[in-house]
């Protein structure tokens, strides 16, 4: 008697997990970088998850992030997959491209150093 295999679907379409690519993840930790030379951030974390993927970066450890990027490639085709989330909770800004999401970040970067 000979078993019949049937193998399990593995759909392209949705990856088990989301990640960020070496360009994105660059950019990111540049920014990062910058931040904590500035003495704005002293600690970051990401998450990859099912379905979305979360760069967190807190000005103390102990405390909620002050920043999350976040890349939900479920958005995509709607508002946008990334999303700049404050310590609040609230979405600063989201579109489909990571530099413009960043911009906020960058503006409040130049007034770190400039003051």
């Amino acid at each position: 008697m000979s078993a019949i295999i049937t193998p399990f679907p593995v759909s392209a379409r949705h990856p088990a997990q989301v990640g960020f690519e070496r360009d994105e993840l660059t950019r990111i930790l540049d920014l990062y970088g910058r931040m904590v030379a500035a003495g704005n951030w002293r600690d970051y974390a990401i998450d990859l998850g099912r379905d979305v993927a979360i760069f967190s970066a807190f000005r103390r450890s102990a405390e909620r992030p002050e920043y999350r990027i976040v890349k939900d490639p479920s958005l995509r085709n709607k508002q946008g997959m990334w999303a700049l989330i404050g310590e609040g909770g609230g979405v600063l800004k989201r579109g489909h491209e990571l530099v413009p999401v960043l911009a906020p970040v960058e503006r409040k970067l130049l007034k770190l150093v400039e003051g």
